[in-house]
């Protein structure tokens, strides 16, 4: 092939037009479809770590990524300030604001999705009975992953995990979202919530997944209940960083049907 400088112009248009040589298809269709493929809305999964409100953090979240940004799902990781800096209010307006904030710089999401483990199932499910009108945004949330959440704080305040917390009985009831039920509307009932917990988490737990997956469905929301075998509190949320882990598989099935 000779130098640039010896070719004709029209040789020279050929050269520099990428469209033209692709064997896949005509060169406006195969701009058309990269335009397409570059811009498209994607799924993108919001991550509130657990802790008991008193430890862990966003920087650490991180080991759920995997599974998801290799099938084209974005996810963030939403940190709060925890006990004993934080309190149970602020870090719920914290969470609150950080799902508005996100969803304003990602505007090209099709759907964002909440995924919480213990404390973080709290502060997710918190994230659902949100009224958005205070935010100046209504987040498009087409899902909820609940793992192993408290969703009724009153018996926690009864005992050692609040001696960091210091949760009164009020705060424990305006912050717990057995109590914050909000009706389904037509956009939440697009929202499909699945409360998960792990076989060996305590009964308590158990009752408290069951008590909340009773009140959404009585709530008209869209929601399933998932007992994990062969899982404890700990475990059933460090798996997710594994492609064949059912509730990988579950969440990953989920987003894809939306």
């Amino acid at each position: 092939m000779g130098r640039w400088q010896d070719m004709t112009q029209e040789e020279l248009e050929k050269q520099y037009a990428p469209g033209r040589w692709s064997h896949r298809m005509d060169k406006e269709a195969v701009i058309e479809a990269h335009v397409r493929e570059v811009t498209e809305a994607f799924p993108l999964v919001l991550y509130i770590h657990g802790g008991y409100w008193q430890f862990l953090s966003k920087e650490v979240s991180g080991f759920i990524a995997p599974p998801l940004v290799t099938q084209g799902i974005a996810m963030v990781a939403v940190g709060y300030d925890v006990a004993p800096k934080g309190h149970m209010d602020v870090m719920v307006a914290q969470v609150r604001r950080s799902v508005a904030f996100i969803v304003q710089q990602y505007s090209k999401t099709s759907g964002v999705y909440l995924c919480g483990h213990s404390a973080g199932a709290h502060l997710a499910a918190m994230v659902l009975s949100t009224d958005w009108e205070e935010y100046g945004v209504t987040p498009d949330i087409k899902g909820a992953f609940l793992v192993s959440g408290v969703y009724d704080l009153e018996p926690i305040t009864h005992t050692s995990v609040n001696n960091l917390l210091h949760v009164s009985r009020e705060v424990a009831r305006r912050n717990s979202p057995v109590l914050c039920m909000t009706a389904a509307t037509p956009a939440r009932k697009a929202c499909e919530v699945l409360i998960a917990v792990a076989q060996h988490d305590s009964p308590e737990f158990h009752r408290q997944s069951q008590e909340y997956f009773q009140a959404l469905r009585s709530a008209g929301w869209s929601v399933s209940l998932l007992d994990i075998a062969d899982t404890d509190h700990f475990d059933v949320i460090e798996k997710l960083s594994q492609r064949g882990y059912i509730l990988t598989q579950v969440i990953l099935n989920m987003i894809s049907r939306a």
